[in-house]
C-alpha cells in the first residue's frame, strides 16, 4: 500500500554510490552508472554458453543497502530480459524493498532492453533500451533514517543510472555486521519459478537468518567450470555452499569417470582461497525423470504448458552416465574421502530440502522447477539444517 502524502514531494538525486550494491563480485562503472555483475570481466569471457552468457547477468541476489529516512525513492535503470523473439511482450520485473529481513514494498518496472535466445534459436542477440525504465518506492514510514535493502529482479540485467528521493541516502553499514555466505548453483537457486527476487530459497533463508548472500547461482550453468570456482576462491566468505548436479545430468555434459575428479579439482580451487571457510555441499533435490535414468532431458507440451522428461535409461547409467541417485552417491563419497584431512567441509543430502514425499504434497510444476510454495519451503529447511545448526556451533544436521 502506498503511504498519502499531504502535498507533492521534492525528490532530490543522489549520486550512485558501488558502496550500496550487495551480493555482486565486480561494479562496471561507465559515465556515472553502475552495472553489478555476479560474474568478473575475465570470468565472463571464459563463458562459451549463449544462454549462460544471458542467466550470469541476470541480478540474482543483488540488492542495494542503504540508510535513509526518504518515504519516496525512485530508480531510474537501462534492464535487459531473456526473451526468446524480438516481438514478445515483456512482463514487469519485481523489485522489493526490505527492512529487518521483511518486505515493506513491492514494486515492479518493466525492462527495455532484450537478450534474445531460446534452445531453438540460441542467437543471444542484444538488443539495448533506448529509454530508461524507472521503477517508484512509496513507502508509509513517517521519518526517521532506517536501513533499507532494495532488492533487484533476479530475471533482468540491470544498469543502475540514477538514485532519487525524499531525503539524503547513504551506504548502510548492516551488511558488515553480517556472515557472509557464497552459494552456487542451478536455475532452482537462481530462482526460477519464484514470484519476487526475495522469493527464491537462497534469498529467504538469508533474510529469515540475517545472512549476507551473494548468489553465483547460474540457470542451467551450474557444471563445475573452473572459473567459477576460481571466482568463489576469491570472494570473501564466512560460508560457502555447492549445490550441484542437476545440470550435469539434465545436459548430459559428463559421466560419472569425470565427475568425481571435477568435484574434488572445484573444492581444491577454493581451498586455496578459503583453507578453512566451512564448504557445504548440496546433492540435488527430487526431480522424478532422472533419479534413477539419465539425461539429457527435453520439454514437451502438457496440458498448456512445459513439462520435463528424461531420454536416458537405466541402461545409460550403469554404462558410466549419471542420474541424481549416483550424484548423491558420489559427492557423499567424495565429503568422506577428504573429511579427515577437510574437518570444515561438511554434506547436505537435497533430499532434505525437497523429497520424494515433498513432491507428492507439492510437485513441481514443470517436473523439473520448484514453484514459489516450494522455494519458501527449501530456503526455511536451509535456514534450519544450516545456518541454526552453525549459529549453535553444532554440525550441519543434514551432514553425513
Amino acid at each position: 500500500m502506498n503511504a498519502t502524502h499531504a502535498g507533492p514531494i521534492e525528490l532530490r538525486s543522489s549520486a550512485l554510490d558501488a558502496a550500496w550494491i550487495r551480493g555482486a563480485v565486480e561494479i562496471e562503472r561507465v559515465d556515472g552508472t553502475l552495472t553489478p555483475h555476479r560474474l568478473p570481466g575475465w570470468a565472463r569471457r571464459r563463458v562459451n554458453d549463449p544462454f549462460m552468457v544471458g542467466t550470469s547477468a541476470e541480478a540474482a541476489g543483488i540488492r542495494l543497502a542503504v540508510r535513509t529516512a526518504a518515504t519516496v525513492i525512485e530508480i531510474d535503470f537501462d534492464g535487459t530480459r531473456m526473451v526468446e523473439n524480438e516481438q514478445v511482450d515483456i512482463q514487469p520485473g519485481t523489485w522489493q524493498l526490505v527492512e529487518a529481513g521483511h518486505v515493506v514494498e513491492t514494486a515492479q518496472a518493466a525492462s527495455k532492453g532484450r537478450y534474445v535466445f531460446s534452445f531453438d534459436a540460441p542467437t543471444g542477440l542484444r538488443i539495448p533500451a533506448h529509454t530508461p525504465s524507472t521503477v517508484r518506492f512509496d513507502t508509509q514510514a513517517t521519518g526517521g533514517e532506517r536501513d533499507l535493502e532494495i532488492w533487484l529482479p533476479y530475471t533482468d540485467a540491470v544498469r543502475l543510472r540514477a538514485l532519487r528521493a525524499d531525503a539524503p541516502v547513504a551506504a548502510s553499514e548492516r551488511p558488515a555486521q553480517r556472515p557472509k555466505w557464497v552459494h552456487y548453483g542451478s536455475s532452482i537457486s537462481h530462482g526460477y519459478q519464484a514470484t519476487a527476487p526475495t522469493g527464491t530459497w537462497p534469498a529467504v533463508a538469508a533474510l529469515s537468518s540475517d545472512v549476507e548472500l551473494t548468489s553465483l547461482a547460474f540457470a542451467g550453468g551450474a557444471m563445475l567450470d573452473p572459473f567459477v570456482a576460481r571466482v568463489i576462491r576469491d570472494q570473501p566468505a564466512d560460508l560457502i555452499s555447492i549445490k550441484v548436479g542437476i545440470n550435469l545430468v539434465n545436459s548430459d555434459v559428463m559421466r560419472l569417470r569425470a565427475f568425481g575428479p571435477a568435484l574434488q579439482g572445484f573444492l581444491d580451487t577454493i581451498r586455496e582461497g578459503h583453507p578453512h571457510t566451512p564448504i557445504v555441499l548440496v546433492s540435488p533435490i527430487w526431480c522424478e525423470p532422472v533419479e534413477t535414468v539419465s539425461g539429457p532431458t527435453i520439454e514437451i507440451a502438457r496440458n498448456g504448458g512445459k513439462w520435463t522428461v528424461a531420454t536416458g535409461t537405466a541402461a545409460d547409467v550403469a554404462a558410466g552416465k549419471l542420474s541424481l541417485h549416483v550424484i548423491r552417491r558420489e559427492i557423499a563419497a567424495v565429503v568422506a574421502e577428504r573429511s579427515d584431512s577437510d574437518t570444515a567441509l561438511s554434506y547436505v543430502d537435497g533430499l532434505r530440502l525437497y523429497g520424494a514425499e515433498d513432491a507428492r504434497l507439492l510437485p513441481l510444476p514443470d517436473n523439473l522447477h520448484p514453484s514459489p510454495e516450494v522455494q519458501e519451503l527449501i530456503g526455511r529447511r536451509w535456514a534450519a539444517l544450516v545456518f541454526a545448526e552453525r549459529a549453535k556451533g553444532g554440525q550441519t544436521s543434514g551432514s553425513r
